[in-house]
């Protein structure tokens, strides 16, 4: 047998195109009407849906950061391509758009079949329940760049709105509610921090895979139910609890004029973050900084919407808090506060 030079340089053609073989039929039934091109090409082609009349594209890209490691080390690599796709579309929605499309980038230091086909089953099944289409993506080893069985993951989301019904904070006042939407765990922030808290605790084996597993639950998709929210509802603002936390999202979606008070009280932190906050001896203004503490999305809407934006939210199976309200100016964008009981 002839010697493959590429593969003694640690790179496998062949399990490349064994891979895209593995893929065909996940990544093809994500298309929708709009893709104009076949699977393996060149570049991903996308038709913008008819009947828009002032139509603004938006691009969101994220990854899923040390949460892989995790995922990895657990081998429970199912649902980390939901969290890819949730950490892009989740941060889309926030403006109202639609999610059109979906590339992903999977770089690793050995491309193993069977683990990124898993990965790529996930992204697509997601791509699925957000109304997206997985239209592109590359796989790429890199045996001199990640060290061991590392890998590392990346996506890319285009959506579409019209203009007229972009939402930002503009309309945001005096008096509205702040609706909270649950989160589903840590979703795809603070995991440098967990996995060094759960490598370093002195809990049992069977408490640590306990932890582990609330720590890998996939990140909530919120497309659908913010969607239903928007054409029902005259939603004013929308904020996507990731990085940085409450204590840094909730003020991006409110007025440099006015503030936001939350009320510590109105929802009860789930036990993940409690067990977090046990382990590293957390003071409590550093998990809301770090770690979205149950709260995965949030809402400003006008007093007279909460019955139904609730009704709408529970319908898509999702708990949700009137966690505060919005206030006149003050020296801080955002104020928590807890009832003492």
């Amino acid at each position: 047998m002839r010697n493959d030079p590429y593969k003694k340089a640690g790179v496998d053609i062949k399990a490349g195109n064994m891979l895209v073989d593995k893929i065909r039929k996940d990544v093809t039934g994500t298309f929708d009407k709009n893709v104009l091109t076949n699977f393996g090409g060149f570049s991903g082609l996308y038709s913008l849906p008819k009947g828009l009349k002032d139509p603004v594209l938006v691009a969101c890209t994220d990854g899923v950061g040390t949460k892989v490691a995790l995922a990895q080390k657990n081998s429970s690599l199912k649902t980390i391509g939901q969290d890819l796709v949730a950490m892009c579309v989740n941060d889309m929605v926030t403006s109202g758009a639609k999610p059109l499309f979906f590339l992903d980038y999977f770089a690793s230091s050995k491309l193993d079949i069977n683990e990124t086909s898993f990965v790529v089953k996930g992204i697509a099944n997601a791509c699925k329940k957000s109304n997206c289409s997985l239209i592109g993506g590359e796989t790429a080893e890199m045996p001199n760049h990640y060290i061991g069985n590392n890998f590392d993951l990346a996506g890319f989301a285009v959506g579409v709105v019209e203009k007229k019904l972009i939402i930002d904070c503009s309309k945001v006042k005096k008096g509205n509610l702040i609706v909270g939407i649950e989160s589903s765990g840590a979703h795809s922030n603070g995991y440098s921090l967990i996995n060094k808290l759960i490598d370093e605790s002195k809990l049992s084996k069977l408490e640590k895979e306990k932890i582990t597993k609330l720590a890998l639950k996939p990140t909530h998709l919120y497309v659908s139910v913010i969607h239903d929210l928007i054409e029902k509802i005259k939603v004013k603002s929308i904020a996507n609890i990731t990085g940085g936390g409450l204590t840094e999202n909730i003020p991006r979606s409110v007025p440099k004029h006015l503030s936001a008070e939350i009320n510590l009280d109105s929802w009860k932190m789930p036990k993940l973050f409690k067990q977090l906050q046990r382990l590293g001896n957390i003071e409590t203004n550093d998990m809301l900084r770090i770690f979205n503490c149950g709260i995965g999305m949030t809402l400003i809407i006008d007093p007279k919407d909460i019955k139904e934006t609730q009704s709408i939210i529970k319908k898509h199976s999702f708990k949700s808090f009137v966690i505060g309200k919005i206030l006149n100016e003050s020296q801080t964008n955002v104020n928590f506060i807890q009832c003492l009981k």
